[in-house]
């Protein structure tokens, strides 16, 4: 056999039939091994919608605030208790049944009894409203109406900035 060099010299070629064997052993095996991997699912991901417009408050909803010096206001109208306790019933009447609300805003420096008795012309509200639609049954199919339900909240001030030393 000829070792495809001159005599007495090495050949400087290098041998690449087992390089070729096992290059396509390999390529053999990924191509049976691949189609086994790729068994994900497909996946439909929600896309997420922003809504940068608030929705408007509804005209159902009775606001009471109870400001710092005892002044009261009913939706945007100034009014002291005495009109609060002739007001209130009508306003309340106007809510669906069963969904009757008053959502109260009180300044922290308020005093107690202040709140107190606007708590109490809503309860004496609520009574009135029952009262009035058990009068007129037949309109409301015997329903009472429920009591109102009160949702408080409470108006803090910002605490004071203090002034830079120097």
């Amino acid at each position: 056999m000829d070792a495809g060099a001159p005599k007495g010299k090495q050949k400087s070629d290098i041998n690449v039939t087992p390089l070729i064997d096992i290059v396509l052993v390999l390529l053999i095996v990924f191509i049976v091994m691949v189609p086994g991997l790729s068994k994900a699912m497909k996946v439909v991901v929600p896309q997420v919608v922003q809504v940068t417009t608030p929705k408007p408050p509804d005209p159902n909803n009775i606001l009471i605030q109870v400001e710092q010096d005892g002044s009261m206001t009913l939706q945007q109208d100034k009014i002291d208790a005495e009109g609060l306790k002739a007001k209130l019933p009508d306003a309340v009447m106007l809510q669906p049944l069963n969904y009757r609300k008053v959502f109260l805003k009180v300044d922290e420096d308020v005093k107690f009894q202040a709140m107190v008795d606007v708590l109490d012309a809503i309860r004496v509200s609520s009574d009135t409203a029952k009262k009035k639609s058990l009068e007129n049954q037949d309109k409301f199919l015997g329903q009472d109406g429920g009591d109102v339900k009160v949702a408080v909240s409470l108006k803090r001030r910002p605490a004071p900035v203090a002034a830079p030393v120097t």
